[in-house]
């Protein structure tokens, strides 16, 4: 029998080669997504490369940033900054809040030349999101540069680059979107492709290059590729977008906070000490609920006793120094649904039990059912 004979199709694996049509219309359905006229690239690779890619593309000695940390990006963020030569003023806020505009206001105030600002819309992290709408107009008055982070906030609630004044929104489908980790994607503003090619430290024949994107890809009208596009990615974003649209984005951003309101509710009725690590509701983001855990149980040690029931919950410590203090229910794509809620909540309050602290599961469970009601 001939090797050929034996070889067997698969669905993953058999595939025509992706064209650069195919590759552009993908494009236009995530810039839909976005509602936004800017142009969309879709980069070949995990969030962190166009995260990365902008921030280098448009920062340099010349530039004074103001990065606003409110949970572990942003802190990454500025050390990108401070890697190309920019100035970085930090705004650090309490990882249980969210940052103000009039925050934004006064830091412009006090160092007018700031011409870049960063910012995380939704920290998964640590279950904060920012009030984008609000910084973009601080941020559009004073002229400068804005750098939006929106991978973990896309599908969950809003994401307007373009009525915010966003010049680089950067996207993953991980997330809400309910897709592989692998692909990412970006919109850049004239204003932010004008200043990458007056940059002369932006990448340039690089992976992290979006000024190669620019020349090679959208001025070329968009015609051939830079190089082989990650194939089952790409087919997979498409699906997310197809899926979100087929639902609607409205219901699905509805879906994820009532995700975050049941959790919520579950949680303060579960009782034995667990409670909303982000203190006021409308500062939690729709895609994670973090929980602070009672004196005495380690977070990490709490998540692992949950999980052995059933790993498949998307439970999980906070990471770094939070390992200790924070447990994330990361309640987003197919997850953002009442059984996952409630099988988190009844997980977390029966390895809570069995260290001795009292928990109302059954209250949990009705709570979750009449918030998502």
């Amino acid at each position: 029998m001939s090797e050929e004979s034996t070889l067997v199709t698969h669905p993953f694996l058999d595939l025509p080669p992706m064209s650069a049509a195919h590759f552009a219309s993908i494009e236009d359905r995530v810039a839909r997504l976005l509602g936004t006229e800017q142009d969309v690239v879709i980069m070949q690779g995990e969030a962190l490369l166009p995260l990365e890619g902008a921030i280098r593309a448009v920062a340099g000695p010349g530039t004074v940033a103001l990065n606003v940390v409110t949970g572990p990006y942003g802190q990454t963020f500025g050390n990108w900054l401070r890697d190309c030569g920019a100035t970085v003023v930090d705004l650090a806020v309490p990882f249980h809040t969210a940052v103000t505009a009039e925050q934004i206001r006064a830091a412009f105030a006090e160092r007018p030349e700031i011409d870049f600002v960063s910012l995380v819309h939704a920290e998964a992290a640590t279950g904060n999101t920012n009030p984008v709408a609000e910084i973009g107009e601080v941020v559009r008055e004073h002229g400068a540069l804005f750098y939006l982070d929106a991978v973990a906030s896309i599908g969950a609630e809003p994401v307007l680059p373009d009525a915010w004044g966003v010049d680089l929104c950067v996207i993953g489908a991980q997330k809400a979107m309910g897709g592989p980790a692998g692909v990412s994607a970006v919109s850049v503003s004239e204003r932010a492709w004008a200043r990458m090619a007056a940059n002369p430290r932006a990448p340039r024949r690089s992976y992290l290059s979006l000024l190669d994107w620019k020349e090679r890809w959208v001025d070329a009208g968009r015609k051939a590729l830079l190089h082989a596009p990650a194939q089952l990615e790409m087919l997979a974003l498409q699906a997310c977008v197809e899926r979100i649209e087929g639902a609607g984005l409205d219901a699905v951003m509805a879906r994820h906070a009532a995700a975050a309101a049941a959790t919520r509710a579950g949680a303060v009725a579960l009782g034995g000490g667990l409670e909303p690590y982000v203190y006021e509701a409308r500062e939690a983001a729709p895609v994670a609920t973090t929980l602070r855990v009672p004196a005495g149980v380690v977070a990490s040690e709490l998540v692992a006793r949950a999980l052995e029931g059933d790993p498949s919950l998307p439970l999980a410590a906070g990471g770094g120094a939070f390992a200790k203090e924070m447990v994330r229910v990361n309640h987003y794509g197919m997850d953002a649904s009442v059984g996952v809620v409630q099988g988190c909540l009844a997980a977390l309050g029966a390895a809570l039990a069995e260290r001795g602290v009292a928990v109302d599961l059954a209250g949990a469970r009705r709570a979750v059912e009449q918030s998502w009601g």
